[in-house]
Formats: structure tokens, C-alpha cells, sequence
């Protein structure tokens, strides 16, 4: 298999479990507040990665780039607190739909940054696919709209923690580059609790434990995808949480799936088939 065939597989499965994050987001969003919701994602996370810490022994934590890790902390922890933010105000597959603007983003920062430059037909995609998102978003107004650029905020940010991953994967391994975020970010995340702290129930808690263990996938897959295959060929590929997302809202919510929403799925993609079948200049 190709390293662009292997990126794409990685990240559909890495999209998978980020739209199932959404789904239980949306699901404890009545009952814990969002900084809770936040914190026991990264903190189950980091649960979870702790058999890699055993088995690679101590040896996982040294590094030289700090700080790119605590870098990509940051900005994944503030991506993350808009997209939960964003998530437990919109339909499931609207709020996903929005954070599909960081693959436009993706190749941008790639090109200044990674020096990445992306070829034509790449660029063509990244159009198309942008087309396929403005066909899928239902229109908004008034009070969605704020919402909505809280979403913006989160995509940018996205993209800059995807191209960061790209950037440390020449020397950090992927489960070094996944523990310490999950590291970070619980700790991060932990500093506002109790100020935001309400009760919970065994429901939310067993939602909060399958969130750690997507969570923990997700991470190690897409980092994994962006460590073997280019950031702005492969990132078409984060279009696919739409379809996970429509499907866990139509199926837990019975929220409606119109043919714009359909149409704009196929043609995103179609984008993304074009994006992984390009190599750069």
C-alpha cells in the first residue's frame, strides 16, 4: 500500500472517531458543562495512553521540541473548547460541517511553513471541496452566525495543529507526539474544573470513558496518517467526519439529511479522491 493510500485509510478511521467525540459531546452536553466535557476527554485519553508510556519505558518522553509539544497542546486544547462549544448549539452534522474548513486552511500554512507546495489539480480539489462544504451548510443567521465563527476559530486552529504533527513527525514518533498532548492538555484542562464543576450521572460517565478510548484512537491514527503522507494531500480526507456525523445525527436525533446535504457529500468526496491521487511539484 501507498503512503497515500495508508494516510487516507488512517485519517477516515481517525475522522470516524472524531465524529463520534461529536455525538458524545452532544449527548452529555444537558448535563455537564463544557469545560467538564473537555477535561475527560483528555483525561481517559491519557488513561488510555498510559500502557505505551509502560511499554516504551521513560524513554517515550524524551524530547527535543517541547515546545512544538506544548505548541500543539495549546492550540488543540482552545480548538477544542470552540468545537464542544459549537457542537452542543448546532445540529450534529452543521457543527461538523463547519471544522471542514481547516483543509483549506491546511495547505496554506503547509506551503509557508512545511514549504509544502501543492500541485494544481490540488488546488483545484481544495476549490471543489469548498463548493461541496457551501452546498452541505444549511443558511444560517442572527445568533448561528456568532456560533459560526466560534467554528471558524476552531478550524484554523485544527490546521495549525495538523501541520504542526507534520512538521515534528521527522523526529518525534507518533506515540510520543499523542501521549504528550493527552498530557498536556489534562493538565491544561484541569485548571478550570472546579469552577465549573456539576454533577453527573453513570450515563454521562460511561459516555466520558468511550470518548477517552475515540479520543485515544483518533489521535494515534491521525497522527499516524500526517507522519506518512503529506498534510496538504491527505487532509481532503477529514471531509469524511460529514458522513460519520450526518449518520450518528440522523440515527440519535432524527435530525434530516436533504439532498443539498447529499450533494455536497459527494462532491467533497470527490475532492478528496482528486486531493490523495496528486503528489507535489
Amino acid at each position: 500500500m501507498s503512503p497515500l493510500a495508508k494516510g487516507a485509510l488512517l485519517l477516515l478511521l481517525a475522522e470516524a472517531c472524531f465524529a463520534g467525540i461529536g455525538a458524545v459531546v452532544k449527548f452529555t452536553s444537558g448535563t455537564a458543562s463544557e469545560v467538564q466535557v473537555v477535561f475527560f476527554r483528555n483525561f481517559f485519553a491519557l488513561l488510555l495512553m498510559l500502557p505505551f508510556l509502560y511499554k516504551h519505558g521513560f524513554s517515550l518522553l524524551k524530547t527535543q521540541r517541547w515546545y512544538l509539544h506544548l505548541s500543539r497542546a495549546l492550540t488543540g486544547l482552545i480548538s477544542m473548547y470552540c468545537f464542544f462549544y459549537v457542537l452542543a448549539r448546532l445540529p450534529l452534522a452543521q457543527g461538523m460541517l463547519v471544522l471542514l474548513l481547516s483543509p483549506f486552511i491546511v495547505p496554506i500554512i503547509a506551503r509557508f511553513w512545511l514549504k509544502e507546495r501543492p500541485s494544481r489539480l490540488t488546488l483545484f480539489a481544495i476549490a471543489l471541496g469548498f463548493v461541496g462544504v457551501m452546498l452541505a451548510l444549511p443558511g444560517t443567521a442572527g445568533t448561528v452566525d456568532a456560533i459560526m465563527l466560534v467554528a471558524l476559530v476552531s478550524a484554523v486552529l485544527v490546521a495549525v495543529t495538523k501541520t504542526t504533527i507534520r512538521y515534528m513527525s521527522d523526529t518525534e514518533p507518533a506515540v510520543r507526539i499523542v501521549f504528550y498532548f493527552s498530557l498536556l492538555t489534562a493538565i491544561l484542562s484541569a485548571v478550570p474544573l472546579p469552577f465549573y464543576w456539576q454533577p453527573l450521572n453513570n450515563e454521562v460517565w460511561l459516555a466520558f470513558i468511550g470518548m477517552g478510548i475515540l479520543a485515544a484512537i483518533g489521535q494515534l491514527a491521525m497522527t499516524r496518517a500526517y507522519a506518512v503522507a503529506p498534510a496538504s494531500d491527505i487532509g481532503m480526507w477529514t471531509y469524511s467526519s460529514v458522513i460519520f456525523a450526518g449518520l450518528f445525527g440522523y440515527l440519535f436525533w432524527q435530525e434530516p439529511v436533504t439532498m443539498a446535504w447529499f450533494a455536497g457529500v459527494l462532491v467533497i468526496f470527490y475532492a478528496g479522491y482528486i486531493t490523495t491521487r496528486q503528489r507535489l511539484l
